[in-house]
């Protein structure tokens, strides 16, 4: 932002030099689509969060262990026994509500996708709406990538002690301004990204990272099993689009499926998993090569 200040055409002079660009978070990639909507992308990139191997494996399997690992170095609280409410279940919420049930909670799940609602039910976990439950709830996760989803409002009514973290996105999801505009509200350091913040009838709540994400200011982020798939996505969304720049005029593309494979397959050693191959008669029948891809584009794993 502050080079576009400075010079609003900095970007679209470099354009010609640049091959492409590769993007691996959820909001920085609906800002992609937007610029290509509104004709503002000014070379090609490659979608990397939704790659099978970085949503699934990242945003879910990650965030099931960074949440877990970013409430318990920040709090110290025995999470079992307690309701936890997980606003927004997508692939990061899914895994926030799993390691919350893992843990003993029982985990409450907010949507405004009737699909994402539907499978949260489907997992066994009641689904309501934040104002329905806010009041006897003992820790809140925003878990969205949009903002205003915990209101100063709404924290005003939470119990004592109740937990406020965020997994999401930027320090909006949580009001945080409108929270240290609480008239006699005290904030005070428990320890860093750990703060108590007082109201004045005398009521404490917790909050983590200061609406941050939490994940990685209570903690040290997601394990690097989990990272080493997004940066081989990433690494090899780099190559395709700086060897194959003609297959990819200006447009927003999804990581292509044989290299998602690739980079699990590439994983498996690890874990010692042992891949039973296709006879040349079975994958004809379902009309596939026999080292794949295996999928089709469509196909939601």
């Amino acid at each position: 932002n502050r080079t576009i200040s400075e010079g609003s055409q900095k970007w679209t002079q470099l354009a010609s030099e640049i091959r492409g660009v590769t993007e691996e978070t959820t909001t920085g990639v609906h800002r992609l689509y937007e610029m290509q909507r509104e004709g503002q992308l000014l070379f090609p990139a490659i979608n990397v969060n939704d790659a099978v191997t970085k949503s699934k494996f990242d945003n879910k399997y990650g965030c099931r262990h960074s949440l877990i690992d970013g409430i318990n170095r920040a709090t110290d609280v025995l999470i079992g026994g307690k309701t936890a409410v997980v606003c927004g279940y997508g692939d990061v919420g899914k895994g926030c509500a799993e390691s919350l049930r893992g843990q003993g909670a029982r985990v409450i799940v907010t949507e405004i996708d009737p699909i994402c609602a539907l499978q949260a039910a489907m997992d066994g976990y009641q689904v309501t709406t934040l104002d329905e439950v806010v009041e006897s709830a003992d820790i809140f996760i925003t878990t969205t990538g949009n903002k205003d989803i915990i209101m100063a409002s709404h924290m005003a009514r939470m119990k004592h002690q109740a937990i406020v973290g965020n997994i999401g996105h930027f320090d909006n999801e949580i009001d945080m301004a409108g929270l240290a505009a609480i008239e006699g509200i005290v904030k005070d350091e428990v320890k860093p990204q750990v703060h108590t913040w007082t109201f004045p009838e005398g009521k404490v709540l917790i909050v983590l990272s200061e609406g941050r994400l939490l994940n990685l200011g209570n903690a040290t982020g997601h394990p690097s099993f989990v990272m080493s798939n997004s940066f081989a996505d990433q690494t090899l969304a780099q190559i395709e689009l700086f060897t194959k720049q003609e297959q990819y005029p200006t447009d927003v593309y999804v990581l292509p499926k044989h290299l998602d494979e690739k980079v699990a397959r590439l994983h498996l050693d690890a874990l010692g998993v042992k891949l039973t191959t296709l006879t040349p008669e079975q994958a004809a029948y379902i009309g596939v090569e026999v080292e794949g891809p295996f999928k089709p584009d469509h196909y939601r794993y």
